[in-house]
């Protein structure tokens, strides 16, 4: 579970109704043709622009927000070292009963194309096309919520310009010009919270979950073609570490030196 996403979502939440309490009464601030203008006009779009198959992915994918279990750079290193040991001490046909207890599916499918003996550029080329339609899946689904804090503040935008189309029209009724003018400012205050609020913040954390997985891929399609290559096995720590920010580094080789300590 991400606290941050909750408290970022929460805090952000409690700063609005804290602003209006001080200014005003939340009351105030719910008015129903806003709301629908802005909230039915923006999800009227969104079905417009997707198919249903693509909305139900993108909204799936929002858990990731706010639960989502990364994938630790010194278990995957690990993983790989102590598989590039079992193929350098029992042959890369030893690593197919490895396989079978790894627990990512992409290292897995690595691994056992290295054991039917696949020639090392095709290995490369189908993981890095698996890698390339993950990151489309995943731009795909930020492009909705992108598309989505698009369309909030437009639909504000033309829910501002009927409310003073209708109050222009009706100067002369002095009681629809209050309404009017809620409608013209409210929107555009809505469509500014579906943008601000929940949209972009999204999108934002969603990019950084995509990017860390990502990255993490590239290290075991790394370290798989090294395995496959017969390298040693520091050598592949070492060049592994290298994806890796100098403190990880110097965390993933002080706990190594730690247990070889005891």
């Amino acid at each position: 579970m991400d606290i941050a996403s909750f408290a970022g979502l929460a805090g952000g939440i409690v700063v609005i109704l804290f602003t209006i309490l001080l200014s005003g009464e939340i009351s105030g601030y719910i008015d129903l043709p806003s709301i629908v203008c802005t909230f039915g006009g923006t999800i009227a779009m969104t079905v417009f622009a997707y198919p249903f198959s693509k909305l139900k992915e993108a909204f799936g994918s929002v858990k990731h927000v706010f639960f989502y279990k990364a994938l630790e750079a010194e278990g995957i290193i690990k993983a790989i070292i102590d598989l590039a040991n079992v193929a350098r001490k029992e042959g890369l046909l030893a690593l197919e009963e490895a396989a079978q207890q790894l627990q990512d599916s992409f290292l897995q499918k690595g691994i056992l194309l290295i054991v039917d003996g696949t020639d090392p550029e095709l290995v490369r080329n189908i993981l890095e096309t698996e890698l390339s339609f993950i990151e489309d899946r995943h731009k795909g689904n930020q492009a909705v919520f992108e598309f989505i804090g698009a369309m909030g503040p437009g639909f504000g935008m033309l829910g501002t310009l009927i409310g003073l189309i209708n109050m222009l029209a009706n100067l002369s009724d002095v009681s629809s010009l209050g309404p009017n003018m809620a409608i013209a400012i409210i929107t555009t205050l809505y469509g500014s919270m579906i943008q601000n609020v929940f949209c972009n913040p999204i999108v934002n954390k969603l990019k950084l979950r995509s990017s860390a997985e990502i990255l993490m891929k590239e290290v075991m399609l790394e370290g798989m073609l090294s395995i496959q290559a017969g390298e040693n096995p520091r050598i592949i720590e070492e060049k592994l570490k290298a994806f890796m920010a100098p403190k990880l580094r110097a965390k993933i080789g002080g706990d190594k030196d730690q247990k070889e300590g005891e």
